[in-house]
């Protein structure tokens, strides 16, 4: 592992990146790419590399640290499928997937005059993208050469050698986060782009606009200091609880602004699950960010209906809730248009008519946006069908 550039007595691996580590990161696209051992070559282990490594042994995979590469061929088993990143990598599980299959030596590779500085050449124009597929043999091979031999250099040499297939490191892929850099503020640039496209890569323009700039401030200040999701997830429940509480008591503004508040903080906490892969908390979090909105709303028609002696605010409330729940099982997990609407977006758009004192208008409109949502996402389906 190389010191950072720009951070001394800093290893690249334990530099933050995404919310965490780059090498938790690197190991949790790992860990989603199917692995159930990783090996980690150190020249030395750092305290911020001991707890990074700590961390990773927690998410049920084995994690070894070796010095050469004898100790790296004695830890793996020799039929062993092995997915080698570099030290500085930072991609995605997409591009990753492409090696994460059956098959011989595989490099990632791009073309050299798109590359920076460090990157290795391996023929034909082409420098590797830090991402390899090899097999254990090669690490005998390695095994059996003088130990002077840099093992990340070598190994991609005989792989190279080999014959390994050239895997094309795709154009959107190099203009995003894919990156091998040993700069620490190289890196929290790239973590950003990736913090962005974890929150909003399949979401519409509340999330994109809104949570995403939030996660990208709030979620790197909780990851060091290990806050509990719970924690989180328990504040934003509870200002959750008091929006309800104001609601009930009459006082919409107030009550729909703190019940928007509590739904992304349920979507922070959603995404500290995720990054910390407590799927199940992430799953629930999911789940209560989506429907709490939907008891605000139906409390708030309930109270306007009251309120008014007539019953469009309800009616309209239950036709909100029952469009939005109709347009997220058509939507699923799919990627989202950008006007596309969601649970908080929704909600959003009643708090701006409960501040101009019109229920009807703020539950019209939103219920209309979660028709029109709601036929654009049918109308996507009949053509995929």
């Amino acid at each position: 592992m190389h010191d950072a550039d720009d951070r001394p007595a800093m290893l690249t691996a334990t530099l933050p990146f995404g919310g965490v580590t780059l090498i938790e990161y690197q190991a949790r696209l790992l860990i989603a790419a199917g692995a159930s051992q990783i090996v980690i070559l150190v020249a030395r282990l750092t305290p911020e590399l001991l707890g990074a490594i700590a961390r990773i042994g927690k998410r049920g995979v084995a994690v070894d640290t070796v010095r050469t590469a004898i100790e790296a061929a004695e830890k793996l088993h020799p039929l062993a499928r092995i997915l080698m990143l570099a030290d500085g990598l930072t991609t995605t599980s997409d591009t990753l997937g492409v090696l994460a299959r059956e098959g011989g030596d595989a490099l990632l590779v791009m073309p050299e005059e798109q590359a920076g500085p460090g990157y290795e050449r391996v023929g034909g124009g082409m420098v590797w993208a830090g991402a390899a597929r090899i097999e254990a043999r090669r690490l005998g091979e390695l095994a059996a050469m003088p130990r002077d031999y840099d093992v990340q250099s070598t190994l991609v040499r005989l792989a190279s050698q080999a014959r390994g297939v050239h895997v094309l490191l795709p154009q959107e892929a190099i203009r995003g986060s894919h990156g091998v850099g040993h700069s620490g503020t190289a890196l929290e640039a790239r973590g950003r782009t990736v913090m962005a496209a974890m929150v909003s890569g399949r979401s519409g323009w509340f999330e994109r606009f809104i949570t995403a700039p939030l996660a990208r401030i709030v979620i790197p200040l909780l990851v060091p200091k290990t806050v509990p999701v719970v924690a989180v997830a328990g504040g934003a429940g509870t200002v959750g609880l008091i929006g309800l509480v104001l609601l009930g008591f009459d006082y919409p503004v107030a009550g729909l602004l703190l019940t928007l508040v509590a739904t992304v903080g349920l979507s922070l906490a959603a995404i500290l699950a995720d990054l910390r892969d407590e799927s199940a908390s992430e799953r629930g979090l999911h789940r209560a960010a989506a429907v709490l909105p939907g008891l605000a709303a139906l409390l708030y028609g309930h109270i306007a209906t009251r309120d008014a002696l007539e019953g469009t605010p309800q009616v309209l409330a239950l036709g909100l809730v029952l469009l939005g729940v109709l347009g997220e099982r058509a939507l699923g997990a799919a990627p989202r248009r950008m006007w596309w609407g969601s649970a908080p977006a929704y909600l959003l758009v009643v708090w701006l008519g409960a501040v101009v004192a019109a229920p009807s208008v703020g539950l019209g409109l939103a219920t209309s946006y979660a028709g029109a949502t709601l036929a654009a996402a049918i109308e996507r389906l009949r053509r995929q069908a």
